[in-house]
């Protein structure tokens, strides 16, 4: 609740991202596609979010397709930060351009409220990293928006993506994150690994914090936390899932009205009046403001 004084972080959200990762253990990240997704996440006891493009563009009814623009990430890194006070990691698909893009990107994203970003190393039109065909940008490419990356940032933590293990194997894979982290990146996110040797094999070959991903309907097998932080990863995401969650919800709501001309069938899945102003912290906003009458909920 960003207007509440006692709520806003005193330190910028890059160092609070890295205090995080100083803990023993593995870093569970979930995304959060919009504020409220945020509030909802950080009252689950997460200490840090995701913020997926994928999530952003399906919000915005479009495909992954590196459609978006720098400012239409900073409206939702906005919402989430702000509604959360949560370090958030954005995905900063291609960077948006070359290393110029990179850098007002970087820029843009601090400004906004983002903690750490990760750029991937797919050219236009990028794909998500789970689809067949990716084209992949020259290993001297990608080294370079990740240098410019760390030159234009204050506080942000650079995670560098590699799309490689589809198109040039492991070797190719790890190769390229030697190159991302000699560059200046803090951290490697080996996107699609398809098996639990690969993940080992990863890790056990690259000396910097990992970055897993755990979406579902993709390449990679089902893990657990626990099991990803034995196999050597630092940090997890799980992307998309409270968008699939919550479109799926809404699927069947308008399917029910449709239907029935009534939404009383699904008031035992709705999240009450009470619910959500408690989530937001209605009664403290109007606190805020002694000319407004406290609400009484039916």
């Amino acid at each position: 609740m960003y207007l509440l004084g006692d709520s806003i972080p005193a330190s910028p959200p890059g160092l609070r991202f890295r205090e995080l990762l100083t803990k023993a253990g593995i870093l569970g990240i979930p995304g959060a596609h919009n504020g409220m997704a945020a509030l909802q996440a950080k009252r689950a006891g997460f200490e840090a979010l995701y913020l997926s493009g994928a999530a952003v563009s399906a919000s915005m009814g479009l495909p992954d397709l590196g459609i978006l623009t720098i400012e239409d990430m900073a409206f939702y890194i906005r919402q989430v930060s702000r509604a959360s006070g949560l370090p958030v990691l954005v995905d900063g698909d291609t960077g948006y351009g070359e290393a110029l893009n990179v850098m007002n990107m970087v820029r843009s994203f601090e400004d906004a409220g983002a903690g750490a970003v990760h750029l991937e190393d797919q050219i236009l039109p990028k794909k998500c990293g789970h689809l067949s065909d990716k084209k992949i940008a020259s290993r001297d490419d990608m080294a370079a928006k990740v240098a410019a990356a760390a030159r234009a940032r204050r506080h942000l933590y650079i995670v560098a993506r590699t799309d490689a293990a589809a198109s040039e194997g492991l070797d190719g894979a790890v190769e390229r994150a030697k190159a991302y982290l000699a560059a200046g990146a803090d951290a490697i996110f080996p996107e699609a690994l398809t098996d639990e040797g690969m993940f080992r094999e990863f890790a056990r070959r690259i000396d910097a914090p990992l970055l897993a991903n755990m979406t579902e309907f993709g390449r990679t097998p089902f893990f657990t936390k626990d099991q990803f932080r034995d196999m050597g990863y630092r940090m997890m995401i799980w992307p998309v899932s409270s968008l699939r969650v919550a479109n799926k919800a809404q699927e069947n709501l308008y399917q029910t009205i449709k239907a029935k001309g009534s939404t009383e069938s699904l008031l035992p899945v709705m999240q009450t009046r009470a619910e959500l102003y408690e989530t937001i912290g209605y009664h403290e906003f109007e606190s805020l403001d002694q000319s407004i009458a406290r609400s009484i909920i039916p």
